[in-house]
């Protein structure tokens, strides 16, 4: 069954595609059937720059549930980050705060610097134990 849910709206960072970095324009949410994914329907996201040809596009196919988390940890991240820019406004931000962050990073459960994380932990579907060169 096709849905038709679809959002879509102006997007401003950097994306990774094939050919490597790409300015973002848009964002597309759609619900509907995914092209990888071993769902009936999934929450489709697809960060673009048009202009840019077809390689300028990473796309997400995730289930209900994980985009339900996944917005969940995107409206915490905002509603911190909008104290942290808050305090940066009011010049009331202190030198070690940088730090602070670097700390709280480091103790996420994933214990890794974004740069540094694999999509998925090892020992899953994706990274059956021992594939992961990390596991030694």
């Amino acid at each position: 069954m096709c849905t038709s849910i679809v959002e879509i709206v102006g997007a401003d960072g950097m994306g990774k595609g094939d050919d490597g970095w790409f300015k973002l324009t848009h964002s597309v949410v759609s619900y509907d059937h995914p092209h990888h994914a071993l769902l009936e329907e999934a929450i489709n996201i697809d960060f673009m720059n048009p202009a840019l040809g077809p390689g300028a596009r990473v796309a997400v196919e995730l289930t209900l549930e994980s985009a339900k988390e996944l917005s969940s940890a995107l409206a915490r991240a905002i509603a911190q980050a909008e104290i942290e820019e808050g305090a940066r406004l009011r010049n009331t931000r202190t030198v070690g705060r940088r730090c602070d962050a670097d700390n709280r990073r480091a103790n996420s459960p994933l214990g890794k610097r974004p740069a540094e994380q694999h999509v998925a932990p090892a020992g899953d579907a994706f990274h059956p134990r021992g594939s992961d060169p990390a596991d030694g």
